[in-house]
């Protein structure tokens, strides 16, 4: 089945291009490739500030916009997850995905950054991206050890679709 990105763009701000999305999914490819891991659905929402300003104070307690959130699907086994898929006729339970988790990436804030880094708005929103799918997986950057490993691993897989500083 191999990994699958699906994708929601709930801001009106920038528009996300079909060539973005497919970059987008042959990063995840590289990425999942890299660590092992060959199945599974990836939620990935676009947002404006506004929108991850409130997720970022609701769930982290931090009360601005940010960059980009993860919600691994496996962070909460005391919870049931709120996401139900209704069967179509014809399929079963095993047809069902795997859900990593979600992403959910500020365009607007993307925009800043990559004009303050000086690279394209595509080469933000896709370190962004896996960046927030190295934390799907349970990555962390507390300390300089670990962030040097989640920024060589990025940069790995961002060389390797063509979206390089």
């Amino acid at each position: 089945m191999g990994l699958k990105l699906a994708w929601n763009n709930e801001q009106e701000d920038f528009e996300i291009s079909q060539e973005l999305i497919e970059l987008l999914e042959k990063a995840l490819d590289i990425a999942g490739e890299a660590e092992g891991i060959a199945e599974g659905e990836v939620d990935l929402t676009f947002v404006n500030n506004e929108a991850i300003h409130e997720l970022n104070k609701e769930y982290r307690g931090i009360d601005r916009p940010t960059d980009v959130l993860s919600f691994a699907m496996n962070e909460s086994v005391d919870e049931e997850p709120e996401i139900l898929y209704e069967l179509e006729e014809g399929q079963n339970l095993d047809d069902i995905p795997d859900v990593l988790g979600d992403i959910i990436i500020s365009v607007e804030r993307a925009k800043e950054q990559s004009e303050e880094y000086g690279h394209s708005l595509e080469r933000e929103i896709g370190f962004l991206f896996v960046h927030g799918f190295l934390h799907l997986l349970g990555y962390d950057h507390q300390d300089e050890a670990s962030e040097a490993e989640m920024m060589a691993k990025q940069e790995a897989a961002l060389s390797q679709v063509g979206l390089v500083r």
